[in-house]
């Protein structure tokens, strides 16, 4: 990523570009960011935007063979393309020999690093990948965007933000847009502020209704849940998202008696440093029994449901009861 902001800083860019990952957030930035650094008068009229799957890579290749009208360079966006999954032999040819009038820069979610496409965008240009940010990333990058409004954030507010909202950066940036407006007129943005406006997203509200159940907090429990019935949320919805959670806890709980620590956890897990850090605290609330017993007990509920002999709103509120009582 440094590199690629000394690339917009200086105006030097490279003839291909590749932004990909997870962050969805952090690649339209950037994908911005270059695109305004290449076209910094605004005119756009050597700009091309091409999105999602059924592109003809021979479309591409004409158009980055016509000369720019008036300008050093001709960029050409495309986005969610799969190029980088399946294999595009025509298009990756092309770029090593493409001439200097033409820039192409692709943003996609996955990519196959064996591609020739992907080799050939190395070669001849720069690739980022955008993955999730760590903890100590969304903290200083809370705190940032805060300071930038002229308000103030303590750490313990902005974890609880991140623990109400999740760690996507572009719901995060939604949500302290809404804290903004709501704190108007106030320096400091406190967790009552967080409270009082920001959505609680779904995995952190099953999340705290596993920690209730933990600790045999029935009547939390039991309030989370007719909570999400009130959202709408299906009971069995919520009873497949509590089985999930519970079969990770299960994972954690295993590589953790390993001894993996918490980036290989998260790693092999596939989930965020962040939230990595609260299922291991979470897992030892839990044996494996307990939870192959909670797992199993699930599954008989469900089935229960499915052949008609037990009514779904009242199969997840009996699990949630057993489970959370004394």
């Amino acid at each position: 990523m440094k590199n690629l902001n000394e690339d917009i800083k200086s105006g030097n860019f490279k003839q291909a570009y590749l932004l990909y990952g997870e962050e969805a957030y952090l690649k339209k930035q950037y994908k911005d960011k270059l695109t305004d650094a290449m076209f910094p008068d605004g005119d756009r009229m050597n700009y091309a935007y091409y999105e999602g799957k059924g592109i003809h890579p021979g479309e591409l290749i004409d158009l980055a063979e016509t000369m720019p009208f008036f300008a050093a360079r001709r960029l050409i966006v495309v986005e969610n393309s799969g190029f980088f999954k399946s294999a595009s032999p025509e298009l990756a040819d092309y770029i090593k020999n493409m001439p200097d009038t033409a820039c192409f820069l692709f943003v996609e979610q996955e990519v196959d690093k064996r591609g020739r496409l992907y080799k050939a965008v190395k070669e001849k240009g720069r690739i980022v990948e955008f993955g999730r940010q760590d903890e100590k990333t969304l903290l200083y990058w809370i705190a940032s965007t805060v300071k930038r409004e002229g308000k103030k954030i303590r750490e313990s507010s902005a974890r609880h933000l991140l623990e109400r909202t999740g760690t996507d950066m572009e719901s995060l940036t939604q949500e302290m847009e809404k804290l903004f407006s709501y704190t108007m007129g106030r320096e400091e943005v406190t967790a009552e502020d967080i409270d009082a406006v920001c959505t609680h997203h779904i995995s952190s509200q099953i999340f705290a209704m596993v920690e209730a159940v933990a600790s045999k907090q029935q009547k939390k429990a039991l309030y989370l849940y007719y909570d999400l019935l009130a959202l709408k949320e299906p009971p069995m919805r919520i009873l497949f998202l509590l089985v999930r959670q519970f079969k990770l806890l299960m994972e954690v709980g295993d590589m953790k008696r390993q001894g993996f620590d918490k980036s290989r956890i998260a790693k092999e897990a596939g989930i965020h440093p962040f939230a990595a850090g609260k299922y291991m605290q979470q897992s030892r609330y839990f044996s494996s029994e307990e939870l192959r017993g909670i797992l199993e007990e699930a599954a008989d509920i469900e089935e229960r449901v499915k052949t008609g002999r037990l009514l779904d709103r009242m199969g997840v509120e009996l699990f949630i009861v057993k489970n959370s009582g004394m």
